[in-house]
């Protein structure tokens, strides 16, 4: 694959092959049934260029996330520095003062379905101005993000870690690393120290940063409350409330309806 660069954005170009998609025989090659299905007379440049011309199109870029920003649809508020928050192809988002800290109880173990269980194994420190929320090796915690976000029904957002902490040891997500398509709240951060040293955690510091990527389509049912989504419009970091799924019994489809 060739590449070439342009002063303000890249083109990719395939080169074109002179032979067609090549076909395969039953038997040991039965795994590509897909690929032998193709018309023999495509040539894999008009086979690919589509599917790699969409997938660069669809990362925002700050351009892109201005615009949009710009607009009202997408919305991070309060977006103190745009010069500082907005990267190349990204958001900084900053570290807010509420955590919610795990406890060791007599509990023998948690089950998802108890909100009870959930409730009495987390407790929650508010961090004064001026002071840090140690992070022990270890430990995790969840945080919260200072801004809100509002997510349109097209674009889906991706939360990820700054480097300059994941070198620190820090990780900000264990699982949850996604905004759906319709999300309005504050972001929960499941903060973890998997070094060796405790970290201080400053409120206000710019903690992760969210990447956006465009919807082919937008999204039918966006998340929220027609669907029974559990966290919108969440305010400070929330426990699991996992018990409200349908398989534990919760009414999510109930809500959903």
């Amino acid at each position: 694959m060739d590449v070439q660069i342009g002063n303000r954005f890249r083109q990719y170009r395939l080169r074109t092959l002179p032979h067609p998609v090549p076909t395969f025989e039953r038997g040991r090659n039965e795994p590509n049934r897909a690929i032998r299905s193709r018309p023999p007379d495509r040539t894999w440049t008009e086979e690919f260029r589509a599917p790699y011309s969409l997938l660069l199109r669809m990362i925002l870029s700050d351009a892109d996330i201005l615009e949009r920003l710009e607009a009202g649809d997408l919305v991070v508020d309060p977006l103190d520095d745009p010069e500082l928050q907005i990267q190349p192809a990204s958001v900084d988002l900053r570290l807010g003062r509420e955590f919610l800290e795990f406890q060791r109880t007599n509990i023998p173990c948690i089950h998802p379905n108890s909100e009870q269980e959930v409730d009495e194994y987390v407790t929650e420190t508010v961090v004064d101005d001026g002071d840090d929320f140690i992070l022990h090796p270890g430990d995790f915690v969840l945080g919260t993000t200072h801004e809100r976000v509002e997510i349109p029904a097209d674009l889906i957002a991706h939360v990820e870690g700054r480097s300059s902490l994941g070198r620190l040891a820090v990780v900000v997500h264990a699982t949850a690393g996604l905004c759906d398509p319709g999300y309005r709240g504050q972001i929960t951060l499941e903060l973890s120290n998997l070094g060796s040293a405790p970290v201080a955690l400053t409120p206000g510091m710019r903690i992760s940063q969210l990447t956006f990527t465009e919807l082919k389509t937008a999204a039918e049912r966006p998340y929220g409350s027609d669907r029974g989504s559990k966290y919108q419009d969440q305010d400070g970091p929330q426990a699991s409330r996992i018990q409200s799924d349908d398989e534990f019994g919760g009414d999510q489809l109930e809500r959903e309806e």
